[in-house]
């Protein structure tokens, strides 16, 4: 039985799909901005979706899985203040906005890639469904939730009496403006108040993207193409809804707010997941500390993306989680551990062999409680170091890997293995560190094989 803590009701509930009779489930989970490089903070967030929906295609369900690509309309602040992340992005990298939104696309997908995430069923993009989003705020006006001023459309908080209580917020505590140069619009109702469509005026004159509409010419707000695109896809109320912490007091309350504001169905979203952070070495990841890393450096570096698929499940997607390179080292380890102990069974039959139903039982006990992939981590190792027949075993964890995705099914003898060019590296340094009878050296690389790629060099 499958339990999900919702952040919207602030409860653990039991999982019932609204489409109970053909068992299927809808999930949208918010996508990349792409104006920059995704960075491992970013990979966790997509690794924890991408275990959401294996588990629930493992138990069953028919899973639609929808999730968003922006590439207009997102502000510097979430609270619609600044420039457009999108415009930013092009000034520093010399290209067209165009240009630069394919440009990050393209890396977002290397990244699920090279963490073996597969792709959604429906990737959208924001820039595409501009109609649909037109179409939403049409019905909000409608429907008396939008209003009209010189610079941008609004959607009025005080006809949505429930959004104040979205997620526990408080609306006196929201920020207007993070800075004394921020300006506002004056003619905005209330403060909380949040841009459907902005003009293309003032300060957006020289905005690049920019569509007719009854309103003007101009671009959507960042919030409007969440509530427009997953509606469409999945239909005017769905199941499952993931995002990060920060979408918890904008983002998400928005959404609910335009979408229920146009279709008057509720609830928009059953259930609410979300993920929290990645720090590195405890501090926020940031340019200017030099602490944010892509996962194509972490391969660089040669360490396995798996590795770093392993950490990530060391936690709970709900808890905060530290990367260390300390830490990777560790889940490195691991991880080479259970593919060396995979090798050694691969010699059994596991021809018409099933997993172990009890160990299969504890396994799914773990996921079906939060996706909590600690404890079936916990559950794996017992697994390898029981007393079961090795066929069994093998069968079992590879069964497992059909919802942790750390490439079970995809390993093969040393000899057939392409080691990555750190190994290939360090092997090299250390046999001129021999030549040359620096011992010490010798020592601190042959360790350092042992310790992160758990490969053991033997000298002769």
């Amino acid at each position: 039985m499958l339990k999900i803590y919702n952040s919207l009701t602030k409860k653990t509930e039991v999982f019932t799909p609204i489409d109970k009779i053909n068992n299927t489930v809808g999930v949208y989970s918010c996508g990349p901005t792409v104006y920059d490089y995704s960075h491992i903070g970013h990979g966790r967030k997509y690794v924890a979706d991408n275990i959401i929906v294996r588990t629930l295609r493992y138990l069953g369900y028919k899973v639609k899985h929808v999730m968003n690509i922006t590439d207009v309309g997102h502000l510097v602040s979430d609270a619609d203040t600044g420039e457009d992340k999108l415009e930013k992005g092009a000034k520093k990298a010399g290209k067209t906005v165009w240009e630069v939104a394919e440009f990050f696309t393209r890396d977002f997908f290397e990244m699920l890639n090279l963490l073996k995430i597969f792709e959604a069923d429906v990737f959208c993009k924001a820039t595409e469904h501009i109609p649909e989003q037109i179409k939403q705020i049409e019905r909000l006006f409608e429907n008396g939730f939008a209003y009209d001023t010189a610079e941008a459309v609004y959607f009025d908080v005080s006809k949505f009496p429930s959004y104040k209580e979205l997620f526990g917020q408080n609306l006196s505590e929201k920020i207007v403006g993070v800075r004394e140069e921020v300006v506002t619009d004056t003619n905005k109702k209330n403060a909380q108040d949040f841009v459907l469509w902005f003009k293309a005026v003032g300060k957006y004159k020289d905005h690049t993207m920019r569509w007719e509409s009854p309103w003007g010419t101009g671009f959507p707000g960042w919030h409007i193409e969440c509530s427009a695109m997953s509606t469409k896809y999945l239909g005017e109320q769905f199941d499952i809804h993931t995002g990060g912490i920060d979408h918890l007091s904008i983002h998400h309350p928005n959404e609910i707010a335009q979408a229920e504001g146009a279709s008057g169905k509720f609830p928009f979203v059953k259930y609410w997941i979300h993920h929290d952070f990645l720090t590195v070495d405890n501090k926020k990841m940031s340019k200017s500390l030099g602490n944010t890393y892509r996962v194509t450096e972490i391969k660089e570096k040669g360490y396995s993306p798996l590795a770093l698929k392993y950490l990530y499940l060391l936690a709970h997607h709900s808890r905060p989680l530290n990367f260390t390179f300390e830490a990777l080292d560790s889940a490195a380890k691991s991880l080479n551990k259970i593919y060396s102990a995979i090798l050694n069974l691969q010699n059994s039959n596991i021809q018409n062999v099933l997993p172990d139903p009890n160990y299969r039982a504890e396994f799914l006990s773990a996921m079906e409680d939060d996706f909590n992939t600690p404890v079936a981590l916990a559950v794996l190792w017992k697994t390898l170091k029981s007393d079961l027949d090795n066929s069994v075993k093998l069968v079992t964890i590879l069964d497992f890997d059909k919802i942790l995705g750390l490439g079970f099914f995809d390993v093969k003898p040393a000899q057939e293995k392409e080691y990555p060019e750190r190994v290939r590296e360090l092997i090299t340094k250390r046999e001129i560190a021999r030549k040359e009878r620096n011992w010490e050296e010798a020592d601190k690389l042959r360790e350092e094989l042992k310790r992160v790629f758990n490969i053991e060099v033997k000298d002769n």
